[in-house]
């Protein structure tokens, strides 16, 4: 009897284990939307510095997620993106219409902002107080070719007009095919 505990327990663990890399979904208790989105946001790293600590400065950080808002059977889709600067190369506004750009296999593209209020309360927090949050515009044909992309960059505008470049700590790929799987956005 023991013995069977002992494994139940083990299974469950692994069961946690697997269920906290997928999407995740939850509901806005003040518009009763449901909303799905990823455990976590992709983490991005400013390309000039490529490391957490460099030369005593520290690295502006991007973090990307989707989203798709369920409204009693009205489907529509999102990006959340959140700036950390460091004291590194500044960001501009990033709520300014064209001062962020994704850049992919197949070319770059400029994202529109969406006005906060429609987004209402998503599962993403910001990961620093003192960092920029906005929404974006997404639909289904961008976030699959989102997901079908091996490069995803993202570029934003600085104060000085130049863009300051960040990549992905990690493959998007995967990510974002989970995300369409789970969102049950398959095929053409």
């Amino acid at each position: 009897m023991r013995f069977l505990l002992i494994n139940a327990i083990a299974a469950t663990g692994l069961l946690a284990g697997c269920a906290s890399t997928k999407p995740a979904e939850v509901l806005d208790e003040r518009t009763g939307t449901t909303v799905g989105a990823l455990q976590d946001p992709i983490e991005f790293v400013e390309t000039a510095h490529n490391a957490a600590l460099l030369g005593g400065k520290r690295t502006s950080f991007a973090y990307l997620g989707p989203l798709e808002w369920d409204r009693a059977g009205e489907i529509s889709y999102g990006l959340w993106l959140h700036v950390a600067p460091g004291n590194d190369k500044p960001v501009g506004d990033i709520h300014a219409e064209g001062s962020v750009r994704l850049t992919l296999d197949d070319g770059s593209v400029v994202l529109s902002p969406l006005d906060k209020s429609i987004a209402g309360v998503g599962p993403y927090r910001p990961i620093a107080a003192w960092g920029q949050t906005a929404y974006f515009q997404l639909d289904v044909a961008m976030l699959k070719r989102m997901a079908a992309s091996q490069k995803l960059d993202l570029n934003f505008r600085a104060p000085d007009e130049s863009l300051v470049e960040f990549l992905p700590s990690h493959d998007t790929h995967t990510t974002l095919t989970q995300f369409l799987h789970a969102r049950g956005i398959t095929g053409d």
